[in-house]
């Protein structure tokens, strides 16, 4: 069968509308919960302006890799992720916007953001705080995370240039100039992202610490980015695109949504078990507050969300190459490492007011719309397949036998 390689994704219909729906949800949502609940609006703007971020930068990670390892089975659907970078501006942007405003205004990172809490003299002076202040201040803070994404959002943006700029030119120039930008960009993103979920997330509760939080982290954008993938390249695949996407490339996400989902059941169980057994009170904290009543449940219900269930749904070869399975263990994946950025946050910045309300799910879907409308308005801007990529062929080819 003869494959139009020149199609383009049309970002029009229902789902320009639905897109453009949920920003307007989530907007009103915000908009009420400043007006009713500032601290708890804050909160929600940084789990889901976080998961955005990470989300966005999931893509780029996913291209470098293939790029490097010289991987040809997913070259058809590398469109995908390299829409998911189109969102990088703005997922940044908001990102900052949100750190920034809840620093100002002492909604976010009140453990460390206070007045007099490093001073010796002052009735709110915390020891263990003024310790970390010459990271733990606002300038550095501030200064860190724009750095985070500007210099990985650099990178991306060159990787995205020469593999757009490849279907135009064709030959091997722009294929290598992408392999060395993309080995740079994992080195820098690879060493500086657990730096990223520190200061982001982890300084939310800045009397404890834990070395393996970054790699956890690591490990939910890695995860949530697979499946954001293969949700969408099944979604495109049930509106008439992507004809060469089959169940080998499938077989291939669900093996890789699988194994990182055990690999970041891994890292959460080690980060539990090393507090656990170090028994240092600044440290036991952290669990302390998920284990009260609010949130007893919600913090059991993660590991059943983002590792049970997936592990169960993937485990045999045969559900990772149904569409129907893999649309829904996705989904499962997206909703439950939402719910893991959650109990991050929301412990620590609102405390025991817990329960789940327009909130929460007006947030989410606001800034779900705000992902996909960028996200697919980046796909549309160019072909869906990269004609001149040197693994085309063998990706539109790509086959596994069922054994």
């Amino acid at each position: 069968m003869q494959l139009d390689l020149s199609k383009q994704f049309e970002f029009s219909g229902k789902a320009k509308t639905l897109s453009i729906a949920a920003i307007i949800i989530g907007v009103v949502c915000v908009g009420i919960g400043f007006a009713t609940n500032t601290e708890r609006t804050w909160a929600n703007l940084l789990v889901c302006a976080y998961y955005m971020t990470c989300l966005s930068f999931a893509g780029a990670m996913f291209i470098a890799i293939q790029y490097v390892a010289n991987a040809g089975w997913a070259t058809s659907i590398l469109r995908i992720p390299s829409a998911f970078t189109t969102v990088i501006p703005f997922a940044g942007v908001i990102l900052f916007a949100v750190i920034f405003g809840g620093l100002y205004t002492h909604q976010l990172y009140h453990h460390w953001h206070a007045e007099g809490i490093t001073d010796p003299n002052s009735p709110h002076y915390d020891h263990l705080i003024a310790g970390k202040a010459a990271w733990l201040n606002m300038p550095f803070f501030l200064t860190r995370i724009a750095l985070y994404v500007i210099v990985w959002g650099a990178f991306v943006y060159f990787l995205r240039k020469f593999t757009l700029r490849e279907d135009l030119e064709g030959g091997m120039n722009n294929y290598s100039q992408s392999i060395k930008v993309s080995a740079i960009f994992l080195v820098i993103f690879g060493f500086t992202f657990p730096l990223f979920a520190f200061d982001a997330m982890m300084s939310v509760e800045a009397h404890w610490f834990s070395t393996m939080f970054g790699w956890w982290n690591l490990a939910a954008l890695w995860v949530t980015g697979l499946s954001a993938i293969a949700l969408v390249a099944i979604l495109l695949k049930e509106n008439g695109y992507l004809p060469w996407f089959n169940t080998s490339q499938l077989h291939d996400l669900g093996k890789l949504m699988f194994g990182f989902t055990i690999f970041w059941t891994y890292t959460w169980v080690a980060q539990f078990l090393l507090i656990w057994y170090a028994n240092i009170p600044e440290e036991l904290t952290y669990f302390v507050n998920r284990w009260t009543p609010e949130y007893k449940f919600l913090f059991w219900l993660d590991i059943v969300i983002c590792f049970l269930i997936p592990f169960l749904m993937l485990m045999t070869s045969d559900s990772k190459r149904n569409f129907k399975t893999m649309k829904w263990a996705a989904i499962i994946i997206l909703v439950g490492h939402w719910l893991d950025y959650y109990l991050m946050v929301m412990p620590g910045s609102v405390g025991a007011e817990r329960g789940f309300s327009f909130y929460e799910f007006g947030t989410l879907i606001g800034f779900a719309g705000l992902f996909t409308f960028f996200m697919l308005r980046g796909l549309s801007k160019a072909p869906l397949a990269p004609k001149n990529h040197p693994y085309l062929e063998e990706s539109t080819h790509h086959h596994i036998p069922n054994i």
